[in-house]
């Protein structure tokens, strides 16, 4: 998954700090007057592109996976990437988010770096604890006769969660830079050793390339620890752990629900239709998924600046103008993700995968990026007020639609099933977000007009399904969504061209 990269933090006063105390005079001011809001679709979206870097890693990364291993091979790596990613989700107990916002608050750096050295020390328990106990649920979750790529893919876990903690510890100092070569070692590091590991010694399986990815993430974490400086005797601060977890905690249990979410389909397929299938799914997810991860990374990388802003008001109003310029930007990607599938597909995805079948999958995965993009706002804001527990009963009942749909879907629909129980569980989650804000927040809505845009931008991509699929077809569908990109790009300036100052209105519109 994404990571939340110089030398030494900008002097005198970090940028984080500087735009804490900005706003927290902005807070006092009258409602109506003009005060400078956080850039975010500015310096902001730099941090997004880092990120972005992982992303097309692994859009790349997965392709040439499934041409250089046996289908089953890549079926099991899948399922234990999935499976890594939960258990670094689980190490981290919401440590990651929580140093963000503490920090945005308070502007000290001593406790955030006491938070990196207590979730490094978190997750060597959490690694060590499942090593020991992969023998009784291993086999429950289809690995058996696969430990091997199992207890390789349990070594990631300290290694990752380092790695991440470090991270969001850079992104809230405004470390440019160090967050920068961290997370492209972190992002293009690993595959590449992983798959240079597979070529150089012809072993071609799951645990050949784990390994090699193993080694990367070591290096990675000794270099992110280097520019972090974690303060081990400060992980012993109970107080300040407390506040951590009793805000990290219900975090914890959100983000694993929403790896559930996004990852437990896998473990589903791998259980109901075989390995193979989950290297299909994969492939087809990977393609659909790239406005979701984007849309996760601008919410990760906003986090500082958002949770800066104290007055209420203002932060309704920032956070609804983020989430409406995501809204138009995603009309244009969808559209062009849809149309550019079929293509994409037949590239990244061999013969025998039968990459014309998955087109639907893929758009449907895109599709489903509307109600997370709505619910991503919702929950900042929560996050902010420090009301993590509603987002855990969210992503919970969220995760539960969406294996229990999946167990529903799969043996009638195949692979589409669990991409619809996959739009279907976001949208309850996302209800959720908002049902569970104050009842005195009058939340901004989402425009008509946008709304309208979505809709029609989801039946012309649905629509382009019906069209033959052959080398010119495909390659026509693809013309018109490079179209798009002019676009994506005029939207894009639109919204920097309005990612200045705001009027803070004297409640939210």
């Amino acid at each position: 998954m994404h990571g939340q990269a110089d030398g030494a933090p900008p002097d005198p006063e970090t940028p984080a700090r500087a735009g804490h105390d900005e706003q927290a005079g902005a807070a006092a001011a009258l409602p109506g007057t003009e005060t400078a809001a956080p850039s975010l679709f500015g310096r902001g979206l730099l941090y997004v592109a880092i990120w972005a870097v992982q992303l097309a890693a692994a859009v790349v990364v997965f392709p040439v996976l499934a041409h250089l291993v046996p289908g089953a091979e890549f079926g099991r790596l899948s399922s234990a990437i999935a499976l890594s990613q939960v258990l670094v989700v689980l190490s981290l107990m919401g440590l990651d988010q929580a140093l963000v916002v503490l920090r945005a608050q308070t502007g000290n750096d001593r406790g955030a770096r006491s938070l990196v050295a207590l979730g490094v020390g978190l997750a060597a328990l959490v690694s060590v604890v499942a090593a020991i106990t992969s023998g009784l649920w291993s086999g429950l979750l289809g690995f058996s006769g696969a430990q091997g790529v199992v207890l390789v893919a349990l070594a990631w876990t300290l290694p990752a969660a380092g790695v991440l903690l470090s991270s969001a510890q850079l992104l809230s100092q405004d470390r440019l830079k160090a967050f920068s070569l961290v997370n492209v070692a972190y992002g293009v590091g690993g595959p590449v050793t992983g798959m240079a590991l597979l070529v150089l010694t012809d072993s071609r399986t799951a645990v050949t390339y784990a390994l090699g990815h193993l080694g990367a993430l070591v290096v990675t974490l000794l270099l992110a620890l280097a520019l972090v400086r974690p303060t081990w005797r400060g992980s012993a601060d109970v107080p300040l752990a407390g506040r951590a977890l009793r805000m990290g905690l219900p975090l914890m249990v959100s983000s694993l629900a929403v790896y559930v979410l996004n990852a437990g389909d896998r473990l589903v397929i791998q259980s109901v239709l075989g390995a193979t299938e989950v290297g299909r799914y994969q492939i087809a997810y990977n393609v659909g998924n790239v406005a979701i991860l984007l849309l996760g990374l601008a919410s990760a990388a906003w986090a500082p600046q958002i949770s800066a802003v104290r007055d209420e008001a203002q932060r309704w109003a920032l956070i609804a103008r983020s989430r409406d310029a995501l809204f138009r930007l995603m009309v244009p990607v969808v559209l062009g993700m849809t149309l550019g599938a079929p293509l994409a597909l037949t590239i990244a995805a061999p013969e025998s995968f039968r990459p014309d079948e998955l087109v639907l999958v893929a758009f449907l995965v895109a599709a489903a990026g509307f109600p997370v993009l709505v619910g991503n706002a919702s929950a900042r804001e929560l996050i902010v007020r420090e009301r993590t527990r509603s987002l855990a009963v969210a992503a919970i009942v969220a995760a539960v639609v969406n294996v229990g749909l999946n167990v529903l879907l799969l043996p009638l629909w195949g692979l589409p099933g669990a991409a619809a129980a996959t739009i279907v569980a976001f949208c309850v989650q996302t209800l959720l977000h908002r049902l569970s804000l104050p009842g005195h927040v009058v939340w901004p809505g989402v425009p008509r007009r946008l709304l309208a845009a979505g809709g029609l931008a989801l039946a012309v991509s649905a629509g382009s399904l019906s069209l033959p699929q052959d080398t010119a077809w495909d390659l026509g569908r693809f013309a018109v969504a490079l179209a798009c990109l002019p676009w994506f790009l005029r939207e894009l300036r639109l919204a920097r061209a309005g990612d200045g100052p705001t009027a803070a209105p004297t409640q939210p519109v």
